[in-house]
């Protein structure tokens, strides 16, 4: 629920005094849903100074922008792998183009694509369902490949800039080649029933391997976004999955399909082509960017602000960019670092986040526990001094701060 005070600058702890129907209602966090430490308050005191009570706003008219990445920072567990898991239970994966898996992704090494082959076989005419639900071997290795290995261990990716893309979550989002955009909404339909459906804390099997089972919103997450929406701030996704399939699952927050962002796969006649949209200059079908990391900050300058051609990698003048940023892992350090107010992080345990968070050079991050099911602390503290970076071409280095400044080693302490 929203819990409505009279003012826009009342803070999370004001009283409240009813409102009449036609008055003007401001909306602060719900102060029955737990957030960790201070963090209501200074979400309420943030809303406060950047609100203005009313309905959702729009970046274009000056509203102030805020920005959540989805997948364990809206909701618990991921809603691609989900979608994928579905699609791969269901026979809904067809075989690639000529029989060739290195048609999928432009990234997968050679050894996947062998392994991939060898795993499903070249009886399956192209462009029709591989019997994944009862073909074990087949699901086994796909799965295996989502999580960048072959099942015998090989690196199933390579050769692509680790700042711009991740070539495993690309893949998801490249195994619906063939699909139609409506089909693809079907199928996250149908694994989002059923992810809501399964209890809380459960597991299920594709083929013969054991992976999540459920996806859960965030009451907390669910209720910011209300309460932002409710003091004029225009919320938008920025997603590393599937945008047809974020945007099924930001209905229920009220957000309107363009204001939800994620991998944006090529359609060509209503069906799609293996190949992704392309951002900052890179041309579509070269697949080389999706919001990852810097490519992140590059969908949000193009499609929020404009922002055409290189220029959309670089940052914004501080009185143009979002006010607020939330979420959980690498993916999404440089759209949190270039937000101008506060900076959610769910904290789970990635190194080079959580280095940039508990650094707190400005201030400005916020760290709370996963909502859900938190991990455990980090009996380590990240390696922010050596190896908690992750270079263009994969290999590992120190965090440093936007003045170039290395970041010591920081322990886990929110958890």
């Amino acid at each position: 629920m929203l819990l409505l005070t009279a003012s826009c600058s009342s803070g999370a702890d004001d009283a409240a005094e009813p409102e009449t129907a036609d008055a003007a209602e401001c909306a602060s966090l719900d102060p029955d849903l737990v957030w960790y430490g201070d963090i209501r308050g200074r979400l309420d005191r943030m809303i406060a100074e950047y609100g203005e009570c009313g309905d959702p706003g729009d970046v274009d008219e000056g509203a102030p922008l805020a920005l959540f990445d989805w997948d364990n920072t809206v909701v618990k567990n991921d809603i691609g792998s989900a979608t994928a898991y579905w699609m791969l239970r269901n026979d809904k994966i067809l075989q690639p183009r000529d029989r060739d898996w290195t048609t999928t992704s432009r990234f997968l090494t050679p050894e996947a694509a062998a392994a991939l082959s060898a795993a499903c076989g070249t009886e399956v005419a192209p462009g029709a369902p591989l019997p994944t639900s009862s073909d074990v071997n087949c699901a086994d290795e796909i799965v295996a490949v989502m999580d960048e290995e072959t099942r015998s261990g090989l690196p199933a990716f390579a050769g692509y800039d680790h700042r711009r893309t991740k070539a495993s979550y690309a893949w998801v989002v490249q195994l619906s080649a063939g699909r139609s955009m409506d089909e693809v909404e079907e199928f996250a339909i149908a694994a989002r029933e059923e992810s809501l459906a399964a209890p809380e804390g459960s597991t299920q099997v594709v083929g013969s391997t054991v992976v999540d089972g459920y996806v859960r919103y965030y009451p907390q997450i669910e209720d910011l976004v209300k309460t932002l929406h409710a003091n004029g701030f225009d919320v938008r996704i920025i997603s590393a999955s599937a945008e047809p399939v974020v945007r099924v699952w930001a209905r229920e927050l009220g957000l309107p399909p363009e204001r939800a962002m994620g991998v944006r796969p090529v359609v060509s006649e209503g069906i799609l082509t293996g190949g992704l949209v392309g951002c900052g200059g890179v041309a579509d079908g070269e697949d080389t960017v999706i919001p990852y990391v810097e490519g992140k900050r590059c969908q949000v300058n193009e499609v929020v602000y404009g922002i055409g051609g290189p220029a959309a990698f670089d940052p914004l003048p501080a009185d143009r960019r979002h006010v607020f940023a939330a979420g959980d892992s690498v993916t999404d350090v440089t759209f949190l670092a270039d937000a101008t107010g506060e900076r959610l992080v769910i904290n789970r345990n990635n190194p080079e986040l959580m280095c940039h968070a508990y650094d707190n050079s400005d201030g400005k991050w916020l760290i709370t526990p996963m909502f859900l099911d938190p991990n455990e602390r980090a009996e380590e503290p990240y390696p922010c001094a050596s190896t908690a970076f992750t270079e263009p071409d994969g290999r590992a280095g120190p965090v440093v701060r936007a003045d170039g400044t290395e970041i010591a080693d920081q322990r886990d302490a929110v958890y």
